[in-house]
């Protein structure tokens, strides 16, 4: 069966063979994802295209933090999430005010020129925000719409007082370029999917905006993506933004402990939901897992120090207890 590949699929194919970084490639590479024909004809590109994703992917993972493309933000933390949005929407200030990250607020727009990351603790784990340059359906910065497919979650900054406006401009510019947002966990996604992501719309300076534009903007994506009004000069909704944020990167928080010592509670591990005893132990060191002979664990709706396989699903706040 002839793949029919269409111009568009074409041109995304010659940016790619054009690109000179790797962000550059696997912006093209989701591209071609999105828009190759799905039939049986298309099966050995799909393969090869999701092939590819996911070896740029742990490739861009390993990257120094000091490395040349300014655009790369290493992951850190629990998980990552982009903040994304037009020119003043207030990124900049939602990021200094969650993480005390040094960045230039002004009211002025395009003030962000490259992304800057933040870690914004959440109960004993941290949660790396990276505020970035604004987008618009006119202009986007060469390099951005890399460092947004990076994320495990994508937060779209609007003002509430332009909502419907930059909303609909976001998603839109989003979705040409093969985005699909939903605001599902990160667990609940379709995972062979390289384009779909978590999301979610944090509607800014909403101690200013007039109560039926909240609600029409809510009534509007209902369905569609969650809307969370937010001040990020006030602190309205943040805490609400937060828990929201930690269910959508779909982890859980482990601590171990050795025979016959206390838990240790000072550093969790995170590990995505549905990770097993096994992955765990792949945490903590590669060659565990081959030397591991059972697992205990205390938790909720489990018995105290229950001995388990090292296929046991495990649970946020687990403790576990690895024995060689």
């Amino acid at each position: 069966m002839p793949a029919n590949l269409t111009p568009d699929y074409e041109r995304a194919e010659l940016r790619y063979r054009q690109a000179t970084t790797d962000p550059e490639r696997l912006e093209a590479l989701r591209e071609m994802l999105s828009l190759v024909p799905k039939h049986k004809g298309t099966e050995k590109i799909q393969a090869d295209l999701k092939r590819k994703i996911s070896q740029l992917r742990k490739s861009e993972a390993r990257k120094p933090a000091h490395g040349p493309d300014l655009f790369h933000v290493p992951k850190g933390g629990a998980g990552q999430v982009v903040l994304t949005g037009p020119p003043n929407s207030g990124k900049s200030l939602l990021l200094s005010t969650t993480t005390g990250a040094s960045v230039k607020v002004a009211d002025y727009p395009f003030t962000t020129a490259v992304p800057a990351p933040g870690m914004w603790r959440y109960e004993d784990v941290q949660i790396q925000l990276v505020d970035t340059p604004p987008l618009t359906s006119e202009h986007i910065v060469p390099g951005l719409m890399g460092t947004i497919r990076f994320a495990d979650v994508i937060c779209i900054v609007v003002d509430a007082r332009l909502g419907l406006e930059q909303a609909d401009m976001m998603l839109k510019t989003l979705g040409d370029k093969g985005l699909k947002l939903d605001s599902l966990p990160r667990a609940e996604l379709d995972a062979s999917d390289a384009n779909h992501y978590p999301a979610l719309i944090a509607a800014n300076r909403a101690d200013l905006a007039a109560p039926g534009d909240l609600e029409t903007l809510a009534k509007l994506y209902q369905g569609v993506l969650e809307v969370i009004p937010l001040s990020a000069a006030t602190g309205e909704g943040l805490t609400r933004l937060q828990r929201r944020l930690w269910q959508l990167l779909s982890v859980v928080r482990i601590y171990t402990k050795e025979p016959g010592k206390p838990p240790d509670h000072s550093k969790p591990f995170t590990l995505e939901t549905g990770a097993t005893v096994e992955d765990l132990a792949a945490e903590i060191h590669r060659e565990l897992p081959k030397k591991m002979k059972f697992a205990r664990i205390w938790g909720d709706g489990r018995f105290s120090g229950q001995h388990v396989h090292r296929t046991e699903v495990l649970h946020d706040k687990d403790i576990v207890e690895i024995h060689q």
